[in-house]
């Protein structure tokens, strides 16, 4: 039986190693959180095996330091609390992890007015949307539109009448 347990274990070992290396393959992590990270990794996959603890621990608010609030808004990009990475918008983000900007305000402590896009690029949409003529009326208010339809009304009517009386007749046929 003691074979049995510490192949187990090697094994357990193994998988946890490998878990953790996908995971910094494709995240960046401080090196003195990585044991810390293969431990919880180890921790988890254990309890999976033997069936009797979470495979994960329970969701947790995690309230974040204004400071680290602050450095995660720049004016190019936003910085996921999810992975770490810079986004210009959040939105697309979330939504691939299967989180809400509300859910993901809740799940990381942060105040109801964290933004979801980057400033400068909600800028930068903005004044290409202004450029096109996006959001402005066109011929301005329903009632400068029936006044300048009634004055074109009118004033083809005056032309109409006359030009006909500016026509020569045309002579009788002998």
């Amino acid at each position: 039986m003691t074979g049995t347990g510490s192949y187990q274990a090697a094994d357990l070992i193994e998988l946890s190693t490998s878990i953790v290396t996908a995971y910094v393959a494709n995240n960046s992590i401080p090196a003195s959180e990585l044991v810390n990270l293969l431990g919880s990794v180890h921790a988890a996959v254990k309890g999976i095996s033997e069936g009797g603890a979470e495979a994960s621990p329970k969701d947790e608010v995690v309230k974040r330091p204004p400071g680290q609030i602050k450095r995660s808004i720049t004016p190019d990009a936003l910085i996921s609390f999810e992975d770490g990475k810079a986004y210009k918008t959040l939105r697309r983000h979330l939504t691939t992890r299967g989180l809400t900007p509300e859910g993901y305000r809740a799940k990381w402590g942060l105040p109801h007015d964290y933004p979801m896009t980057a400033a400068n690029y909600s800028t930068a949409r903005s004044k290409l949307a202004r450029s096109l003529g996006l959001g402005t009326m066109r011929y301005g208010s329903g009632k400068d539109v029936k006044a300048k339809a009634d004055e074109v009304r009118s004033e083809a009517a005056v032309e109409a009448k006359s030009k006909r009386a500016e026509r020569p007749r045309k002579a009788a046929a002998e």
